[in-house]
């Protein structure tokens, strides 16, 4: 169903429109609907399936509550980050990766380069392989993906951004989403088309 907002569907103007003063009735419907069809053109429906685990901060451990999924990884962690400061966070990919998970970050290069917080020159220390977008005003995702390969698969995303203020200051969102491998399939496929736009941090392996 498309509905349309502040649209008189199936009426006819009360007067013909002036001159310069835009689409009527249903031309201006015909316009609209095209405009929603162009701008939905490349959503993908997906089944339903699995959990959902919410939390909102600050009231909920939703910084915890990412460490503790991350530590159950065994195979591999993509992760998409705008910001990462966090060292909690940080901490439990250093110890996946030390746990042998293969550990992969795509991060804003703009954010990197304004924050003296971010945790990522550590993390490539560290030896895990990390990427920066540069191609968009802002790389704004905010996501993990936990054994992307595998059935029991995990999408963590939503507002949060990997910091300490995501959990203390903000108002923020987080989805854990567990048993859609559809969805961690889609989710994997945004992931590579944005690391092959995206350019290696120095001295990552």
């Amino acid at each position: 169903m498309i509905v349309i907002h502040g649209a008189a569907i199936g009426r006819e103007p009360r007067s013909p429109p002036s001159p310069g003063r835009g689409l009527g009735g249903r031309s201006f419907l015909v316009a609209a609907l095209l405009l929603c069809l162009t701008v939905g053109a490349g959503a993908t429906a997906l089944p339903a399936t699995g959990t959902v685990e919410v939390l909102f901060t600050p009231w909920d451990d939703a910084e915890g509550a990412i460490v503790r999924v991350v530590g159950e990884a065994r195979r591999s962690i993509h992760v998409q980050a705008y910001l990462l400061t966090s060292r909690s966070i940080a901490k439990a990919l250093t110890d996946a990766k030390a746990r042998g998970v293969a550990v992969e970050i795509l991060a804003d290069r703009e954010m990197l380069e304004k924050s003296d917080k971010s945790l990522l020159p550590l993390l490539v220390e560290g030896g895990i392989p990390v990427w920066l977008e540069t191609r968009y005003a802002a790389a704004h995702n905010k996501v993990m993906l936990i054994d992307a390969a595998h059935a029991d698969a995990v999408v963590i995303t939503g507002s949060y951004n990997f910091s300490w203020s995501a959990q203390a200051r903000n108002a923020e969102n987080l989805l854990i989403l567990r048993g859609n491998p559809a969805l961690v399939r889609r989710y994997l496929d945004n992931w590579r088309r944005h690391r092959d736009d995206a350019q290696k941090m120095n001295g990552a392996q």
